[in-house]
């Protein structure tokens, strides 16, 4: 049988921190940067973790090689 292989798609968008808590980077700061304010981009910057628990188990099936 072969080895499991991690979803690739899922590994450039996620990470998973020590803990174990899955690590996202937040939506909507590739394009009509014009119409939004600074502050907002500034906070779209910063990455975050995840918040939906089935999300997260979703997610960490994905990652796992």
């Amino acid at each position: 049988m072969p080895k499991m292989k991690s979803h690739r798609g899922a590994r450039k968008r996620f990470s998973l921190t020590g803990t174990g808590k899955v690590k996202r980077s937040k939506a909507g700061k590739s394009h009509i940067l014009t119409k939004k304010t600074s502050k907002r981009k500034r906070r779209l910057r910063q990455s975050t973790t995840m918040t939906v628990r089935g999300e997260e188990k979703n997610i960490k099936r994905l990652l796992q090689a």
